[in-house]
């Protein structure tokens, strides 16, 4: 059986492929290419020069189609990874090229075009969807949109000399800065810690562990529009964690439980916490 991994195994093979730069393909791979060259969405997703050039690869073989042999069954409802905008904003970034742009609302209201730079293309992994950050030459402001919210998009002329000044000040607002916080997880709920750090997933984050307390503690590191995103994820974990570093994360907790203690406490409750809290502002004082 060792023939069969020769392909992937032998150097002197691999080596030599990779300095011809020619792939070799297995009869399943090419079966694969194949049906995936066939399939409606191809089109929209790769340029003709593409399609034409992998079809070579599979125009003298005959090859089953894998796909009749599948069946899916109780599959969840997919959103749909590939936007057909994002060739258009990727050539236009490749080019260095201006935009005119017009985007709806999240309440269906039509914008006006506007004159723009893209500048960034990102996935959001959360919400499944594409957003792109673009520069607004207008109103000299950085703004980021759904790529489903886009209407219409073409490309504009304009000098190197222009594209540049606008992309450096483009730069700057995307390098804007960023805020730290410290969360600290509670040793009952040490169990739970995959649960807890991939509610964090999406943030920059470094973890530490202290052995003397048994207490794990995540730094995060977010921009300031993240930041109710962090409130949410907090919320959600509820008593398993606490910000132990981060003034503004703090204020916005303890605003939390007021407001939330206010649904439900009794009036002598009430005038119990109002009371601790003039003493607290007292001795702050």
């Amino acid at each position: 059986m060792s023939h069969l991994f020769e392909k992937i195994f032998n150097y002197q093979l691999s080596s030599r492929l990779q300095e011809t730069g020619v792939y070799a393909l297995t009869s399943q791979e090419r079966a694969w290419l194949k049906s995936m060259l066939e399939h409606p969405a191809a089109q929209e997703a790769l340029q003709p020069e593409t399609i034409d050039k992998l079809q070579e690869c599979t125009i003298d073989e005959e090859m089953p189609n894998i796909l009749d042999r599948l069946e899916q069954k109780a599959g969840s409802r997919e959103t749909q990874v590939f936007q057909p905008w994002l060739p258009t904003i990727r050539e236009l970034m490749r080019q260095h090229q201006s935009m005119t742009i017009q985007c709806r609302t999240k309440k269906g209201k039509l914008n006006d075009p506007q004159p723009g730079i893209p500048c960034k293309l990102e996935y959001s992994m959360v919400k499944r969807e594409w957003y792109l950050y673009w520069y607004n030459s207008q109103t000299r402001s950085l703004l980021h949109t759904r790529l489903i919210h886009i209407v219409s998009l073409e490309a504009a002329s304009v000098s190197q000399e222009d594209y540049d000044q606008q992309m450096h000040r483009a730069q700057k607002l995307l390098q804007a800065p960023r805020h730290e916080a410290t969360v600290e997880v509670l040793p009952i709920f040490n169990p739970e810690l995959t649960r807890i750090l991939h509610a964090f997933s999406c943030f920059d984050k470094r973890v530490e562990y202290d052995e003397e307390r048994r207490t794990y503690r995540i730094h995060l590191t977010f921009t300031f529009s993240e930041s109710q995103f962090v409130l949410t994820k907090l919320r959600f974990l509820g008593k398993r964690v606490r910000v132990v570093e981060g003034d503004y994360l703090k204020h916005r907790m303890r605003e939390t439980a007021r407001k939330a203690l206010a649904l439900y406490q009794t009036d002598s409750e009430e005038d119990q916490t109002i009371h601790s809290e003039k003493e607290i502002l007292e001795r702050r004082d």
